[in-house]
């Protein structure tokens, strides 16, 4: 409370932060004003509780072939709740009803990475990522659809030709390989010659 009564020498102090050390003053006033603050008590800790912040910004993608890359930006310190802090990662192909748990349990850790040889190229999963504590799990973040690792290319551009241009100088040109929903988009060529 902001203000307590004069014959009181009590009070309970609410909405607190679990798993902080708080100290605490406390401060006469009268019609008069307002007087010194006493010393600071000794620090307490709150007691542990299930943490309730999720990570945000779940992304990922990128990685190898037959690789799911899950990111997300790390919970801090203040809101992680107690001691055994970690990460909850759950993921499922599009469509499936089930899903994939697995647990990370480093503090510092913002990534995952699910190696599947069955995972096909650019597969769309529904991930979440949680938190929990010593005291329990704690909340989900929402759904983000993320995609799974490229292949590489799976054929060579056709069409290529050469065109000498001066005594120094050639120009090479191709047919472009298509866009393929499981190999990815072409980043980059390499020219050889001989």
């Amino acid at each position: 409370p902001e203000v307590i009564n004069g014959r009181t020498h009590k009070a309970t102090v609410v909405d607190l932060s679990p798993w902080v050390e708080y100290e605490f003053r406390v401060v006469a006033s009268n019609s008069v004003g307002i007087g010194e603050p006493s010393r600071p008590s000794a620090l307490l800790k709150t007691k542990a509780a299930v943490p309730v912040v999720a990570p945000t910004n779940i992304s990922g993608g990128g990685g190898s072939r037959s690789e799911l890359v899950i990111t997300w930006e790390p919970v801090s310190e203040e809101l992680q709740n107690g001691e055994g802090f970690g990460y909850i990662v759950m993921f499922r192909p599009l469509g499936s009803t089930t899903w994939t748990k697995a647990v990370v349990a480093s503090v510092e850790s913002s990534k995952y990475i699910y190696r599947n040889k069955s995972i096909t190229p650019l597969s769309p999963f529904e991930v979440k990522v949680g938190v929990y504590n010593n005291e329990g799990e704690g909340t989900l973040s929402s759904i983000s659809i993320i995609y799974s690792g490229e292949d590489e290319p799976q054929m060579a551009p056709a069409g290529a030709s050469a065109l000498s241009v001066s005594a120094a100088a050639v120009e090479v040109s191709w047919l472009p390989i298509p866009w393929n929903r499981h190999t990815g988009r072409v980043l980059g060529y390499e020219v050889r010659g001989w």
